[in-house]
Order: C-alpha cells, then sequence, then structure tokens
C-alpha cells in the first residue's frame, strides 16, 4: 500500500464532503432496511413530519416542538448515515489510490508455437503465457514458470526495496501492475481479468462491499429485538395515558421510543465493522472477509514460525569459546581470517564480532597468496590456505577428520564446548590452524528485540503461542526459552503443522498461523486466521484469509490485537448505548405523565425546565452523542492486553457508569441552552 493510503485522515476534507453527500443518499428504504434500528427510526421521522404538517394544516398543537423534534429525528438519522459514510469513504479512498496502480498495459503473449504477439492485459485469460523483460509492468497476476527478476512492488506494498522473483520456488508468485526491473521473465496467468490481487484488494478495502459477520448479525437481531420490544411498550402508553384522563401526541410517542432503543450502537455497528477492517488496510493486511477480522480478535492459540519471526532469520556469532592453551583473540584472529571470503550472513558476522571484540580489522589478503575454500556440502567446512597456514572452519565433526587427517590430536575440552553451545540452542563451528583445533564460534539465533514482553502480554490476553521451527528438540528448546513462548514444536513438517491445527480446534480453540509457501497451504486453509506472505506462492495466497502486503510474519500479533480491539469496541458502545437509556428515562417518563400524575416530578431529578425542554433535549442529546462517538467507532477503543474479565469490569465502570453519568450532563445543558433561546 502506498503511504498516501495508509495516512487517510480522519477528517479528511474530501471524505468528509462525500460521506456528507452519501448520508443523504443513504435515506433510500432499501438501504436502511438493512438497519432495523435505524430503519425503525427513519419510520419515526417520517411520522413526525406527517403529525407536523397536520398540525401546520390545522393550526392546532405545538407546532414550534414538533417541527424541532422532527427535525432533530432526521439528524439522527443523517448522522448515522454519515457514520458509516465515513467509514466507507476512507476505505474508497484507499480505493482510489489502488486504482491508479491498475493501468492498461500491452502483454507479450506467447503462442502455441513459441511465437510472441501483443495483446492488450485485458484479453488476457487464465494459463497464458506472457514475457515480461525489464521496464515493463507485469499484465496479469501469475507465476514465473522460467527466469529470474528483481521487481518493483511498490504500487503494492508502499515498500521501494525491489525484491526477487524466481521460478521453481515459494517466491515465484507476481502480481499485476508490479513491474520488472532487470532480466526477463516468462509468467504464466493465474487470474482472468477482473480476478486479480489487485482487483480483489480494491474490493476489500471499499467498505460498502464488506458483508455482515456472525457476531454482527448476532448484535442485530439483539438490537432488533430490544427495539421491538420498546415498540410495543410505547404502543401501550397511549391506551394508559387515556385510561388516566390525559393523553400523549405522536412526536412525545415517536421521541420516547428513539431515545429508549438502541440508537448509539445501531447508528455506529456498521462503521465500527468496516473500521475494523480499515485498520488492518493501514497496516498492510488484507482481510478476505469481516469474519476473518472477528476470529483474529477470539484466537486462542497462535503458531508463529521461528525464523524471521520470533529471531531475525540468521545466526549471528555471539562469543569466542577456546581450547585451553590458546588465546581469544588468537582464535578470533584465525575465525576473522577464514572467514573474510564468507558472504553469507554467519561469515559475516565472525568478521564483525571479531572486530568488535579485538579491534581487529578486516585485511585483504590477495599479497599473501591466499586460496579461499568454499564451503561444500560434502567437506561441511570453509576457510582459506595461507602459504604458511591452513585455516578452516565448520561442523565439528568435519573439523576434527581435517585435524586427525593432518596428523593432529583433537582436544576432549573440545566436544565439551561443542556440547555446551548446542544444548544453549546455539550452532558450533570449530576452527583449526593446520594440526590445531583453537576452539568453537558459538553462532546463535538472535531473538527479535521485545519479543518476550508481547508473548508476556499475549499470555495475560489468554492467548497462548506456540513456536514452529525445523530444528532439533534441544536447539527449539533453547529459543523457545529465551523467547517466552508458552511451547514449540520442532522438526516441523506441513503434516505436524496440521495435526496441531486440528488438535486444537478439536479442543474448542481458535487457531491463527501465517505461512508464505505451497506446503503451508493445508495448515493455512485449516486455521481459523491463515496469513498468507505476499511474497509468497499463489497457493498459500489463496489459501489463507488474510495477505499481509509487508510479508512480515510479525504482524500477526498486530492482526490479533485489531481484531480484539474491534470486539472491545463493539462491546464498549453497546454498553454506553443501553446505559444511556437510564439518563432519557429520568427525562421523557416524567415529563410525559406530569400532568396526569404530579408526583412523577420527583423523578424529574434533573429539574429539567418544562416538559416539551425535556423531552426536546434528550432527542437532541441522542442525535449529537453519535457524532461525538464517530472518531471513537472509526478508531476503536484503546487497546490494552487484559484479560476478558478485566475487560468486562474496565467496560462497565467506563462505558456503563460513563454512559449514565454523560447523558445526565449533556441533557441538562441542552435543556439550558434551550431556555435561554426561548426555544422550549
Amino acid at each position: 500500500m502506498t503511504d498516501h493510503a495508509r495516512q487517510v485522515s480522519m477528517w479528511d476534507g474530501a471524505i468528509v464532503r462525500q460521506a456528507t453527500v452519501d448520508a443523504f443518499r443513504k435515506l433510500d428504504p432499501r438501504v436502511q432496511l438493512r438497519n432495523p434500528v435505524m430503519c425503525l427510526v427513519t419510520a419515526g421521522s417520517l411520522l413526525t413530519t406527517l403529525a407536523l404538517g397536520q398540525e401546520i394544516a390545522t393550526g392546532t398543537g405545538n407546532v414550534l416542538f414538533t417541527g424541532q423534534v422532527a427535525v432533530w429525528l432526521w439528524f439522527t438519522v443523517l448522522f448515522a448515515n454519515f457514520a458509516e459514510a465515513m467509514a466507507e469513504g476512507r476505505g474508497k479512498a484507499q480505493a482510489s489510490t489502488l486504482r491508479r496502480t491498475r493501468t492498461e498495459t500491452v502483454a507479450h503473449r506467447i503462442d502455441a508455437d513459441g511465437n510472441t504477439e501483443e495483446v492488450s492485459a485485458s484479453s488476457l485469460r487464465k494459463g497464458d503465457l506472457v514475457r515480461v523483460s525489464a521496464g515493463e509492468f507485469i499484465p496479469a497476476d501469475g507465476e514465473i514458470v522460467e527466469g529470474v527478476a528483481s521487481v518493483d512492488e511498490s504500487a503494492i506494498t508502499g515498500e521501494s526495496a525491489p525484491v526477487i522473483r524466481e521460478s521453481g520456488g515459494d517466491r515465484s508468485a507476481v502480481t499485476g501492475g508490479t513491474r520488472v526491473l532487470s532480466d526477463v521473465i516468462v509468467v504464466r496467468v493465474t487470474a482472468d481479468p477482473g480476478h486479480t490481487f489487485l482487483d480483489r484488494m480494491i474490493a476489500l478495502v471499499e467498505g460498502a462491499q464488506r458483508q455482515k459477520t456472525p457476531n454482527e448479525l448476532a448484535l442485530g437481531i439483539l438490537l432488533a429485538a430490544l427495539s421491538l420490544v420498546f415498540l410495543l411498550v410505547v404502543a401501550t402508553l397511549e391506551p394508559f395515558a387515556r385510561y388516566a384522563g390525559t393523553s400523549i401526541s405522536v412526536p412525545v410517542l415517536v421521541a420516547l421510543l428513539v431515545c429508549l432503543i438502541p440508537t448509539t450502537i445501531g447508528a455506529l455497528i456498521s462503521a465500527i465493522g468496516i473500521a475494523g477492517m480499515d485498520r488492518l488496510v493501514q497496516h498492510n493486511v488484507l482481510a478476505m472477509s469481516g469474519r476473518a477480522v472477528e476470529a483474529a480478535g477470539d484466537v486462542d492459540t497462535l503458531l508463529l514460525d521461528k525464523t524471521g519471526t520470533i529471531t531475525l532469520g540468521d545466526r549471528q556469532a555471539a562469543e569466542f569459546l577456546p581450547v585451553s592453551g590458546v588465546e581469544e583473540r588468537e582464535l578470533a584472529e584465525a575465525a576473522q581470517l577464514a572467514s573474510l571470503a564468507d558472504e553469507t550472513p554467519e561469515g559475516r558476522s565472525i568478521v564483525v564480532l571479531a572486530k568488535e571484540r579485538f579491534g581487529l580489522r578486516a585485511r585483504t589478503l590477495e599479497p599473501h597468496e591466499a586460496t579461499f575454500v568454499a564451503f561444500t556440502a560434502q567437506t561441511r567446512m570453509s576457510g582459506v590456505d595461507l602459504p604458511a597456514r591452513r585455516l578452516r572452519k565448520g561442523a565439528a565433526e568435519a573439523i576434527a577428520t581435517h585435524v586427525r587427517e593432518l596428523g593432529g590430536r583433537v582436544p576432549t575440552e573440545l566436544t565439551a564446548l561443542v556440547d555446551r553451545v548446542s544444548r544453549s540452542g546455539g550452532t558450533p563451528l570449530v576452527v583449526a590452524d593446520d594440526t590445531r583445533a583453537l576452539g568453537v564460534i558459538h553462532l546463535k539465533d538472535i531473538v527479535k528485540g521485545g519479543m518476550r514482553q508481547r508473548f508476556d502480554a499475549l499470555r495475560a490476553m489468554g492467548i497462548r503461542t506456540v513456536m514452529i521451527t525445523g530444528d532439533n528438540p534441544v536447539t527449539a528448546e533453547a529459543i523457545a526459552r529465551e523467547a517466552g513462548v508458552d511451547d514449540f514444536l520442532a522438526e516441523a513438517r506441513p503434516e505436524d503443522k496440521m495435526a496441531l491445527i486440528k488438535r486444537e480446534q478439536a479442543a474448542g480453540k481458535l487457531v491463527a498461523m501465517t505461512g508464505d509457501g505451497t506446503n503451508d497451504a493445508p495448515a493455512l486453509a485449516q486455521a481459523d486466521v491463515g496469513v498468507a506472505m505476499n511474497s509468497g506462492t499463489t497457493a498459500a495466497k489463496e489459501a489463507g484469509n488474510m495477505v499481509d502486503l509487508d510479508s512480515n510474519p510479525t504482524k500477526l500479533i498486530e492482526i490479533v490485537e485489531i481484531g480484539k480491539q474491534l470486539l472491545m469496541t463493539r462491546g464498549a458502545l453497546t454498553t454506553f448505548s443501553i446505559a444511556n437509556d437510564v439518563a432519557k428515562y429520568f427525562a421523557i417518563i416524567p415529563a410525559m405523565f406530569l400532568l396526569a400524575f404530579p408526583r412523577l416530578q420527583a423523578l424529574n431529578v434533573m429539574r429539567l425546565a418544562t416538559p416539551e425542554s425535556a423531552i426536546l433535549s434528550a432527542v437532541i442529546f441522542n442525535a449529537l452523542i453519535i457524532i461525538v462517538l464517530i472518531p471513537l467507532a472509526l478508531r476503536g477503543v484503546r487497546y490494552t492486553p487484559l484479560g476478558a474479565a478485566a475487560v468486562l469490569r474496565r467496560n462497565l465502570l467506563v462505558y456503563g457508569l460513563g454512559g449514565v453519568i454523560v447523558p445526565f450532563v449533556g441533557i441538562k445543558a441542552i435543556d439550558m441552552v434551550l431556555v435561554v433561546l426561548g426555544l422550549a
């Protein structure tokens, strides 16, 4: 995703203007019917408007009061529409940015005879072969079947650094709209026009196309049921009032109904869901459905790859361990000389460690007639031959054999050092100078900073973390202990991952995992939340229900946090909305029956000026609170890693108690303003 797409402001002028227009468009009855609560408010607004027309025509009733109630009821509907339109607008702004990356390009299709013809990219079909050269755009999603190239994917991921894509591996997938920077590749098209990854991205970030999730549907049913109950209650009030010798006008009954049904959460429920997916997009993660986002919030078990997720990915030299009779500096110098031609991250780290510990600077050995010995799977060692020295570093068994073949002796102490490094979870590299074994280099998987704290936070939320690695159990246990994960799966094969996920699910748990290869596809499909890396294969991306455009496996933790934030936001605002009814009850009920039952004045604890101002103040507050809560719905309740019981207590204290106190203060303040302005 481009930086522009990520930085769409919450109150961007263009989005606000478009949302204002869309708020009126959403008055379409077909749109209103999708939200039972707001549909009831719309019907009440229409009924009050008709009552106002009758009062004006007949010259009866309180036209000023009825007119104000009607206006604020329509504002309530429009504010709810505006909240949803704002959430959708943010997604549409990001989608428009993505559309600008999709251009009509010319494709060089390869026919059955191997000849190349120029065709429009839109005419390509699944299975076609196309040749893409340096400087050209890849015309469609596909997989490289021939060649290797550097590809600029910044239009999709926002990352300026090019990536290498090649045939025959887990990095063979390419995306339409990205540009080849070097070399020539042959791509097999894997998607028909209109069904490319970029098309799916655009559809996914447009909130209007988001399907309701099961939890959202369940909450919608609950809100509809509550609204129906209050509708029946309000409908019985008029006969009761007539029996008591008074009457209640239609505007007052409608005002009571609108204030008592859960209008606030009904107005914001759609915006909350759309904003949750939008927050994922801002983190460069595309969720295939809202169901996946909610599932992330309910995850019980996280499966995380060790390499690149928990650790930095490349083993680094951590210390030099010389045998007796050898100085550490001598070992470091020999190790550095043996590593000067080693371009692997491990080799470079040895050179750097020797420099940091002893000030040994890398030297040029060309004047010394040096011959570098490359590592091979057969010898399992590498090094350098100098005129008077043969320096080697490698696996303990290989170096021991090498020393013995030269007539040397391997000290028994060396075996103890090798075992010590292995038990700690590291990789031992033995260094030899001709017939002398000098000692051991400790190569260590470096755990990323802050991982233990993050796993502690997940544990506090009741989430169990499992590290997946191909390492042996001894190494895996050491890394797991250092990182602070709850469990590990060593020497893991694809079938082992699948079996672990099924065991967790059989125990009633929701599982999340990441993957990028074709061999990860079965487990990604089985997991409740499967996050595929954008750099991975097409099979992996199709199997998962989320795609991380940055290909950062660690982001799974952020995904879980966003999912939980979505659920927390919905729960908090539902609590606030229901708690609001308490204050509205004390405002409207005494006002309705005060003439018939003067003793109800005792319930007028806010000391509202008149019955009309009490009712009008409640209606106005009911509308304005929607606007006030829009930023919270879009941004989400601040996430803190707490358990379910702690979250419930916080919601009851902050949003439950706050939902009672805020309306009392707000309604009283509005009442005072209405009196000063002479509107009630």
